[in-house]
């Protein structure tokens, strides 16, 4: 059996990934993005029990999944989901002095993800879980303080 493609074109895809989430974050370099966007990862993986870190991972590119459980613990988990705010700051407090995380950075990274993750697998790992989960990663629809269609400083 060869190789999955998955595995064969993983860096290529998040290459592609990183260059989208860039430019949706009006970010300059490839490393002010990736460290928004394993912030935004690490965020919600914080609100996740063990058998839900599984499932997300699932449905995420190999390398952004690889990311989303890099260090992982299934002791870690924060209980429940804070309002967007708490998590956007969340988000910022990553590295906190190299971290350029505009406001609404986590709706634009899940834009950039719906776009780039297969979306009937994305979908059905969703409806695995909680409708807070579920909410996170909603582009920001009816959740206050979401990506208003651009980064701003």
């Amino acid at each position: 059996m060869p190789m999955p493609q998955e595995y064969q074109l993983a860096t290529q895809r998040f290459d592609a990934f990183l260059a989208d989430s860039g430019d949706a974050l009006g970010l300059a370099t490839r490393n002010q993005t990736y460290t928004v966007v394993q912030a935004v990862l690490l965020a919600f993986r914080r609100r996740l029990g063990p058998d839900e870190v599984l499932v997300f991972a699932d449905a995420l590119p190999a390398v952004l999944r690889a990311i989303f459980v890099a260090g992982w613990t299934a002791s870690e988990h924060s209980a429940g989901f804070p309002a967007r705010d708490a998590l956007e700051a969340e988000v910022r407090a990553l590295r906190a002095d190299h971290n350029f995380a505009p406001h609404g950075s986590i709706a634009l990274v899940a834009a950039t993800l719906r776009r780039h993750a297969d979306g009937d697998r994305f979908d059905k790992a969703m409806a695995k879980l909680s409708p807070d989960a579920r909410t996170f990663w909603e582009h920001g629809h009816g959740v206050e303080g979401s990506g208003a269609g651009g980064a701003q400083r």
